[in-house]
């Protein structure tokens, strides 16, 4: 069992396990011989059953029964008697395996394998697994097994749910049990089966049950994971919606390549430069949604627009859904006016071919509509190599932005036609309102983990469905203190406590005009190229590890998120419109970490100085991200475009994937431990662009 320690064996154990490990070998290499030879005679085949009795986990032995069994399957394909005989003796040697270890993987798939092949008597095996599962009742593998034998012979979910029942009836603390009850319930609900209907019947009455289950062992996690399956079913909506955009609607615009507006009189984060002269167009959805394009979302505008759009996910798995997507506009420079705005409307729903990976549909016909100027003079942006960009506290000062101008997503900027709110029904925060009071009750008598980790997600669902006017700082700060205490009691979850605290916390932050504007100050060269007169959103000091709340930030050009504790920038790609960032004094351990970068097109500016890249021997991220060796069509790079003439290609692979495809003009990167002058150079190699690193012109 997990967590008991080996006892040392006696002097006559020792021998007799050693004699038994010796027959063993003996019989494994008479095994591989007879596979060798496909020999499958019933003497071969008695070896084999000996050595799974010994050693149920043998996946070679396994895999020899079943070609032995397709050989003589072949030999008497209709003796209907010789193919029972043959299946039965293999069911009855993975009985006998499973005696021997209960939570064998390859006994349980061999006889998945035989079952399937439909001779065999599903009765048994239903008596075999209650036989099984009264000696342990929680065994993941009998209940998987379970699972596939009532497919396997249709038997009603609805009569599946009421076993589950009597197993939680008999032990509150049976795991297994829960999960195929949420499973089995899942399906129930989706299809609306008869007596399943409606959804609010059916939770409340679960909610009474699992209720029992937790006030009887408040300790016991098992009623817990479900308590949580039930609050997720309760909150969820099918249908996907757009929760953000940029540009939002009824929203100004000046696109500049050149860095002036003339005669434009608009606040800094209206303004937009691009090297380019595109304009990035981004849509945000409250979940994962395939089926963007051009035939999906309609882009009319009274300038005229080159081409096609194309639009692209947003996400760092290169998959065909994701939450946000980009498309650019391009504008046809010879019939454009600089000092007249054009209107831009996006409309999208008007198909069902915008869906989420569960298949729910976009359903709602939605519309928002912007302006842009755009200018296109000849004169150049100021010159980058004149001078750097510091971040240093006194080269900021507090901006003085109306919030009128602020571009913030919420009920009382008619964006989307009033879609962005979220709708929740009376029910569902009538159910949030009534756990939240339960659970208050509960610690009120014990301090107990996972009833604060499960009051905190009530608290954060029920901020959900208040109304975008209600004042949320107070749960909110309750939320957070709950996350703040988890720490502390729980610390070998820290990380997990600290990530949600942190998105707490993120969200508090965007959550009011006023609170987001505290944050956002001016830089004090206000001839900086790149930075001008652009707003800089500090999230500096806060003490964060993940970043959230990205749908409310894409107006973001300059953003410092630096002295934080960020171990990774997951959701900074969505942030299209960043030029300038600032990532020093971090937890960053790898270039592999920050992948999200090479989405950001309109990058210049970069730190990452003193975090701790090059610190760790092996970069284990590269395992949770797209590797550079992956053969996905975006990553594939031929060898025509790799720095041949560069030696350190080998050493700084990781490095080089991530900065080639970047314009930076200035990057910091010292204080780090792969800091060199030799991968200083490198740098210089790979980003031709570059002005200023770590502080001093590149020559």
């Amino acid at each position: 069992m997990h967590g008991r320690p080996r006892k040392p064996l006696k002097p006559e154990e020792e021998e007799a396990s050693a004699a038994e490990a010796a027959k063993l070998r003996s019989l494994q290499s008479q095994l591989l011989a007879n596979h060798h030879q496909k020999n499958y005679a019933k003497e071969a085949l008695d070896v084999s059953a000996k050595v799974l009795e010994m050693n149920p986990d043998l996946y070679t032995a396994w895999n020899y029964r079943k070609l032995a069994v397709e050989h003589y399957l072949k030999e008497s394909p209709s003796d209907t008697e010789s193919i029972k005989a043959i299946l039965n003796e293999e069911l009855r040697v993975a009985e006998s395996a499973l005696r021997q270890n209960v939570k064998s993987y390859g006994a349980w798939y061999h006889r998945k394998w035989i079952l399937s092949k439909g001779h065999s008597s599903t009765d048994h095996e239903l008596r075999l697994l209650g036989k099984f599962q009264k000696l342990d009742a929680r065994n993941f593998h009998a209940w998987n097994y379970r699972r596939f034998v009532a497919a396997l012979v249709n038997i009603p979910e609805e009569d599946e749910l009421n076993y589950t029942t009597n197993m939680i009836d008999t032990n509150f603390s049976n795991y297994s049990a829960w999960h195929n009850r949420s499973a089995l319930l899942g399906k129930l609900l989706n299809k609306k089966a008869e007596c399943y209907f409606p959804v609010e019947k059916v939770l409340n009455e679960e909610y009474d049950l699992v209720h029992q289950a937790i006030f009887t062992d408040p300790d016991d996690q098992s009623g817990w994971f479900y308590h949580l399956w039930l609050l997720d079913q309760t909150v969820k909506t099918n249908a996907p919606s757009l929760v953000s955009s940029w540009p939002p609607h009824s929203y100004n615009v000046a696109l500049s390549r050149t860095g002036c507006l003339d005669d434009h009189t608009l606040s800094p984060l209206n303004s937009f430069h691009s090297d380019s002269g595109t304009f990035p167009l981004i849509l945000y959805f409250d979940q994962p949604v395939q089926g963007i394009d051009s035939s999906s979302v309609s882009v009319k505008s009274t300038a005229n627009l080159i081409g096609g759009l194309i639009w692209k996910p947003l996400s760092k798995c290169n998959c065909d859904a994701a939450k946000a997507w980009v498309s650019h506009l391009v504008f046809l420079e010879e019939e454009l006016n600089s000092s007249e705005f054009y209107s831009v409307e996006v409309s999208l729903g008007h198909s069902e071919k915008i869906a989420s990976a569960s298949g729910s549909h976009y359903v709602k016909p939605t519309s928002f509509s912007f302006k842009v100027a755009v200018h296109f003079g000849k004169t150049p942006i100021g010159d980058c190599s004149n001078e750097g960009i510091w971040w240093k506290d006194e080269n900021f000062s507090s901006c003085g932005i109306s919030s009128q101008n602020f571009p913030f997503v919420s009920s009382d900027n008619p964006t989307i036609e009033d879609n962005y709110a979220a709708s929740s029904s009376e029910w569902c925060a009538e159910i949030i309102s009534n756990e939240i009071a339960l659970f208050r009750e509960l610690l009120s008598e014990t301090d107990c983990k996972i009833g604060k980790l499960t009051l905190a997600r009530l608290l954060m669902a029920h901020a959900a469905t208040l109304s975008p006017h209600a004042n949320k700082m107070v749960q909110l700060e309750e939320v957070l203190e709950l996350y703040q205490d988890l720490m502390k009691l729980d610390p070998s979850h820290f990380h997990y406590y600290k990530d949600e605290h942190s998105l707490v916390l993120l969200q508090k932050v965007t959550s009011t005009r006023e609170s987001l504007l505290r944050h956002c100050y001016c830089y004090r060269d206000q001839t900086s190229p790149y930075i001008g007169s652009t707003t800089c959103l500090r999230l500096n000091n806060l003490s964060i590890s993940r970043m959230g709340s990205v749908e409310k930030l894409l107006w973001v050009q300059v953003l410092d998120l630096s002295h934080n504790e960020l171990r990774s920038i997951e959701g900074l790609e969505v942030m299209q419109r960043l030029s300038c960032l600032s990532l020093s004094n971090n937890k960053i351990c790898s270039f592999t970490t920050l992948e999200p970068l090479r989405r950001l097109k309109s990058l210049k500016v970069l730190d990452i100085s003193h975090n701790e890249i090059g610190s760790h021997s092996v970069d284990t991220t590269r395992y949770l991200f797209p590797s550079p060796m992956s053969h996905s069509e975006e990553n594939a790079s031929s060898s025509d475009n790799l720095v041949t003439d560069c030696s350190d290609l080998a050493s700084y692979w990781e490095a080089y994937y991530l900065f080639k495809d970047l314009s930076l003009t200035q990057l910091d990167i010292e204080g780090n431990v792969i800091c060199s002058e030799r991968f200083k150079a490198f740098l210089v190699k790979v980003l031709p662009k570059l002005c200023w690193l770590d502080g001093k012109q590149v020559q």
